[in-house]
Formats: structure tokens, sequence, C-alpha cells
């Protein structure tokens, strides 16, 4: 009994010793400059782009896992990894069938020009498979790529960049269908315009017969500045004919703090924000998905200051105050965007002493115009008056002015008497105003 308990204790050390030195073998045959030519060279047949990778090891613990150091994709604007891990189910492994269990990205730079560029060179990488087969050439199965298909695909301090240059860094976790489709996924920003949101997504059922049936849904939701954003999103990416990405949903914010958002403290304006808001977008990249969304909202801020404009000041002084801010109880309206720009309408805003309506554009340049009617209680200024202001100036440092026909009444109120027949005076002069426009313009 004991020479056979010693002789499984020598073969079990035989067998650790023999993949210990197979392990040694295959670590430095993976680290070999000949090996790393040869995946370099396959990544850039895939990628349809020039890779570059520093280092490639092997790691035995807690699980089977390929790694690649200083990853970079030359796209014109790099995409970058500190490290990358491809970790290997066992059980598959051992029975010869290589199965990426998950995929960690650590330490990536993602600016969206490489990912654009990347992208369009899969799909033209993609085409010319598709031409050769066509001609006659064996296809054999086509599939996602390797690193697409990892159940589980963790990011750790990854940085996307977008357009203009504004860093996002975030971290998520996702479970990847068979076709690298999340069916769910935790994000939480890090650094960033939207510092501290925490992003879920969850894959939905398609309804039969929706328009929609074959297109990916996802439940999403952000918790974020107190408040929360919720609501259905849909996605369809370009496949066959369709050269275009497609998005849409509707999402409903209920008590979000603006004057909590990173710009917030030194914002245009501050409160709490309940909306709901439908939007999509389709572009053929997706950079050009954010210059082409289009959204329409109808939105309520409670508590609500407005920065950079003095609305009572402005009626007393004629338009000629700048600066200060203006409290309101709440602020409606509709909101719609297109890419950068935006157009406020049907505003309707109030508080104790004032209330006001008006509508105003935002350029993408973040230029302001519009018109707001201002109205004041007599304990104001003696006498419930209104007046027309004209917005304009940018959203870092807006101005308000009376309409040309409102100064001439305005000038005439303070002839006749000064203080309270100012502002009446702007207003019976907007009236005459607009009958006269030819003499007074607008």
């Amino acid at each position: 009994m004991k020479r056979w308990g010693r002789g499984l204790l020598w073969a079990l050390l035989v067998l650790v010793v023999a993949g210990a030195i197979g392990l040694l073998g295959l670590q430095r045959w993976v680290g070999s400059d000949d090996f790393r030519s040869r995946v370099q060279s396959q990544a850039e047949r895939l990628l349809g782009v020039p890779v570059e990778l520093g280092r490639l090891t092997v790691d035995a613990w807690p699980a089977p896992a390929v790694a690649v150091d200083e990853l970079v994709l030359r796209t014109g604007a790099p995409l970058t990894a500190q490290r990358i891990e491809l970790r290997l189910q066992l059980r598959e492994l051992l029975a010869g069938r290589l199965v990426v269990a998950s995929l960690v990205v650590r330490g990536a730079d993602l600016p969206q020009r490489g990912i654009d560029a990347l992208l369009a060179a899969m799909n033209a990488g993609a085409g010319r498979s598709q031409d050769g087969a066509g001609a006659g050439q064996p296809t054999g199965a086509a599939g996602p790529p390797l690193l697409l298909i990892a159940r589980r695909t963790v990011l750790e301090d990854v940085t996307w960049r977008n357009l203009r240059g504004d860093a996002t860094t975030f971290g998520a976790d996702a479970e990847l269908d068979p076709q690298g489709l999340p069916q769910s996924l935790h994000l939480a920003v890090s650094a960033g315009a939207l510092q501290g949101a925490r992003v879920t997504a969850t894959r939905r059922q398609a309804a039969a017969g929706a328009a929609d049936a074959g297109a990916p849904s996802w439940d999403v939701r952000i918790a974020h500045a107190g408040g929360t954003i919720e609501g259905p999103m849909t996605v369809r990416v370009p496949q066959g004919e369709e050269t275009q990405w497609s998005l849409r949903g509707q999402f409903e914010t209920r008590n979000l703090e603006l004057g909590a958002l990173r710009t917030g403290a030194s914002g245009p304006l501050s409160g709490r924000l309940r909306a709901s808001t439908r939007w999509s977008a389709k572009a053929a990249s997706t950079a050009g998905l954010a210059q082409a969304l289009v959204s329409q909202s109808t939105f309520t801020v409670d508590d609500a200051v407005v920065r950079g404009i003095d609305l009572a000041k402005a009626v007393q002084t004629v338009g000629l105050s700048r600066g200060g801010q203006t409290r309101l109880d709440t602020l409606s309206g509709q909101v719609s965007t297109r890419g950068s720009a935006i157009v406020l309408s049907n505003l309707a805003a109030s508080s104790g002493a004032l209330s006001a309506t008006g509508d105003v554009s935002v350029a993408a340049s973040r230029v302001l115009s519009g018109r707001v009617n201002v109205h004041l209680a007599a304990k104001v200024v003696g006498k419930a008056v209104g007046v027309p202001l004209v917005v304009g100036g940018t959203l870092d440092a807006p101005t308000v002015t009376l309409t040309r026909g409102a100064m001439v009444g305005a000038a005439i109120g303070t002839l006749v008497m000064p203080g309270v027949g100012t502002g009446a005076g702007a207003s019976v002069g907007e009236t005459i105003g607009e009958k006269l426009k030819g003499l007074f313009g607008k």
C-alpha cells in the first residue's frame, strides 16, 4: 500500500514538473519575437490597420490566460491599451477547444476618430472577404473576431475621447451574447463631464410582430446627480446592404440636480429637472451619431436659478443690467435638439413676483438668440408691468436688451414718469412697435 501511494506521489510530481516545464516552454515561445510577429500579422489582417504588440505572456493562475502588454492600433488617432488579458475556459482547454471566458482591458485610451477608422477598416476588410468568396475562394466559417465572443468583458480605467478631445474615464463589466452584444452592462464613470454616473443596461425581449423585432434593445438606467434617467433604447448596426448605424429611445428623467453636474456650479441653470424625451439618430459612423441626434423633450425645472441674467433688474433698467441671476419657483417648456443646436420653446417661468414666457435658440457655437416677455408684479416697481426683452450673447455670457419699439416707449415713459414709467412705457412702446415695424424694426 505504501509502495502504491509512493508511486502515485511520484507520478503526480512528474506531472507537475512536466506541466511546469511545458508552461515555461510555452511562455518562452509566446514571448519570442517570432511568435509576436505572427500574432501581429494575424491581427493586422483581421483588423485592417497596423498593429504593435509590446509583449505577450502566458499566465496559469488564477485561470489560464494570454496577455498582451502595450497594444497600439495605428488608426491615425491611435487606439492604445496598457494590458489586455484573454482568460480561457480550463474545461474547454483540456478538451482541446479554445474558448475565451473573459476579456480584460486595462488602461486603454480610445479616441473616437480612431474607433471610427478601425470600424471603417474592418468593414472594408469584410467587403474584400465577401468579394473574394464570390470569386471562388474558400470562405470558411465566418464569425465575429475572437475578442468579441468572450462571454464576459471587463474594462478598467478606460478613457474615451470625443471629437473635441474631451475625455471620459470609466470602468465597465458586460456579459456578451455570441454576436458580441451585451446581455447586461454595468458602467461607472470615474472622470469627465459625467463623473459619478452609474449606468446599467439589460437586454429586452423583442415583442413579436414589432417593427424593430430584429433589432436588439435594452432597458437603460442612469443614476447621476441625485436623479435617474430611465427608458428603452434600440440599436441597429450596419449589416448587409444597410450602411448606417441607427439609434432610438425614450427616456424619463426624474429629480436630476442640475447644480450637481460637473458644469453646474458655473453653468447657466441649476435646479431639479423632470423631463420626458424621445430621441433618435442615424449616421454612417458612430462619431456621426452625435451630430445626427434629434430629440424632443418636455421639461420642468423646480427651484430653478438662471445665472448670468437678472430679469427683474433688466426690466427696471430697460435692459441695461448685466450679470446676476434669476430665481424661479418653476421653469418649464419644450426643447428640441439637432446635433449641437438647441431650440427652447413655450418657455414659462414663475416666482413670487416675476413670470416670463418666450422662445430661445442655442446655436452649435453656443450663441443665444430669442425673445422673452417678462412680467413684474406691482410690489417690485409700484405697478404691474410687462416688458419684452431680446436674448443674445452666449451661454457663458448671456445678454438681454429691449426691442427697438420698447426702447422708444421706455424713453417716453422715463420723461413722463421716471422709475415706474420706464417699465410701463416699454410695454406700451412694444405695442406701438408691433404696429410700426417699418419704423422701429423688430
